[in-house]
């Protein structure tokens, strides 16, 4: 029998077994513990095969439980919703006060504030806590973001400081978020600034692929080169890499066999919900996401296609020739400050709820632990990071010196991307919401003082006036009727 463990694991899926082994390699001897049990055999099976790891297996939670050293701390790793209610029922019969459990799912944050208070009533400790990096990460170094009760989180800071993914002159991808739910709502924003990362790197590809005829070669040795420069991160070199794998059942590359629908699990859907409660332009994200409900619907799609090719649409509208060097030079500007507006939507939607709850997140910090392990992990990162240690009170990225002299250098490529796009028929949505962001916000006075008008004609809304205080409301109707008269 072994000795009591320093942790306990819950849930092994994939995501689950590969956050296990990682633990136990770093030293810290593990106790799992799955329903189905023949996971939990198998996940001992793996811990002997990957180095005879200290992973100790259970097929009931009781001798789960006991097998743990107090205070004890489980992590959990099972699907959002109604499964963590269930596995924290399970668990919470055998813990004891002043034990703890850690959700590390990708949980909507009131669903772990509500656990939270309830765990507390037992005497129980709480954390919600982001994993990013996928299978990948959890195996060999994630970006970890708990939150939720701090003494929680000194319980298992010398665990989390090993397991995170380590980036040298930054240190360890975690830290502790702040209280509440708030650990899984940054996670939940990372996942939205994802989205809308993904979603410009297909516009990119489209526009080279579609407009510029880039073949697949062509496409894998650009983004392998735009992974050396201010672009290099995870997203960009796994786009390289798919672009050069060839499709195993049939001629050709894998990537032009793929269906043209793209999936999603929700958290980009709340972060763009998020937005909107508080206020916050998002239009990046919304963009994404929107980009995949259309992508849905492929079947219609394939007959709009039918119905507009007789009216001499096709697939790209015009055959221009275009400078292939330029373009590609011009796409690459365009995608990095798109990508300036998609983030600095994300960090301002965090910062509105930090004021809101009253959770005082540390933006910088947050760009920190962004920077490895986790998906949306780039060189561009440690820039944001510095923006914010320059300027804590930072109103948004695009006014960071460095960030605006940024964008100002690379408009004239982005404009120019944008309008090739539009005129050849291909849609940007995520470049061209990011442009029209940025647009609006650099102008001192945007048309809204006729929409304001509007308000006020049709409902009496009232509004302010530029050269004098005070709220005004006029009889719109009646001056209007009498000057028809």
């Amino acid at each position: 029998m072994a000795p009591p463990t320093r942790i306990g694991l819950a849930g092994l899926a994939v995501m689950g077994q590969n956050l296990a082994l990682n633990i136990a390699e770093k030293g810290f001897p593990i106790s799992v513990y799955n329903r189905t049990t023949s996971k939990v055999d198998e996940t001992v099976e793996r811990a002997k095969k990957e180095g005879d790891l200290p992973v100790y297996g259970f097929h009931d939670p009781e001798s789960f439980v006991q097998s743990i050293q107090k205070p004890r701390v489980v992590i959990m790793l099972v699907k959002a919703g109604a499964p963590v209610d269930q596995t924290i029922k399970t668990l919470s019969a055998y813990l004891e006060k002043g034990d703890c459990i850690i959700d590390g799912g990708n949980e909507w944050y009131e669903n772990t504030e509500r656990r939270q208070k309830e765990m507390s009533a037992l005497g129980l400790l709480y954390l919600g806590m982001g994993v990013s990096g996928g299978e990948e990460g959890a195996r060999n170094g994630p970006s970890l973001m708990p939150g939720g009760s701090f003494e929680a989180y000194k319980y298992i800071e010398d665990i989390l400081l090993k397991v995170a993914a380590q980036v040298p002159d930054s240190g360890p991808c975690v830290t502790y978020i702040g209280k509440g739910g708030s650990g899984n709502f940054v996670k939940m924003v990372h996942n939205g600034i994802e989205y809308g990362d993904m979603q410009l790197i297909a516009e990119a590809y489209d526009v080279l692929k579609s407009v510029g005829k880039l073949s697949n070669e062509e496409l894998h040795s650009v983004f392998s080169e735009w992974n050396k420069g201010e672009l290099l991160s995870f997203l960009i070199e796994i786009t390289a890499d798919i672009f050069g794998i060839k499709d195993d059942k049939a001629d050709g590359y894998l990537v032009d066999k793929v269906l043209d629908k793209t999936g999603m699990k929700g958290t980009g859907k709340w972060t763009v919900q998020q937005a909107a409660d508080l206020s916050i332009a998002a239009p990046t994200i919304a963009a994404s996401l929107d980009s995949r409900f259309l992508s849905g619907l492929k079947e219609e799609r394939v007959e709009a296609a039918k119905v507009f090719k007789s009216g001499g649409f096709g697939d790209v509208l015009t055959d221009q020739v275009v400078d292939k060097a330029r373009l590609i030079d011009d796409v690459r500007q365009a995608l990095y400050a798109s990508k300036i507006c998609s983030y600095a939507q994300g960090m301002n939607l965090i910062r509105a709820k930090s004021i809101e709850k009253g959770w005082d997140l540390k933006l910088g910090e947050l760009a920190r632990i962004w920077k490895g392990g986790c998906i949306i992990r780039a060189i561009f990162l440690d820039r944001i990071k510095k923006a914010y240690d320059r300027n804590s009170d930072l109103a948004n990225l695009l006014v960071d010196p460095e960030f605006a002299k940024e964008i100002i250098d690379r408009q004239s490529a982005w404009r120019r991307v944008v309008c090739l796009a539009i005129n050849s028929g291909i849609s940007t949505p995520g470049m061209s919401a990011s442009l029209a962001y940025f647009d609006t916000y650099r102008r001192e006075r945007v048309p809204a003082n006729l929409v304001q008008a509007q308000r006020d004609y049709f409902g009496a809304h009232t509004y302010e006036r530029v050269d004098m205080d005070g709220s005004f409301h006029t009889e719109w109707f009646k001056i209007a009727k009498k000057l028809k008269d």
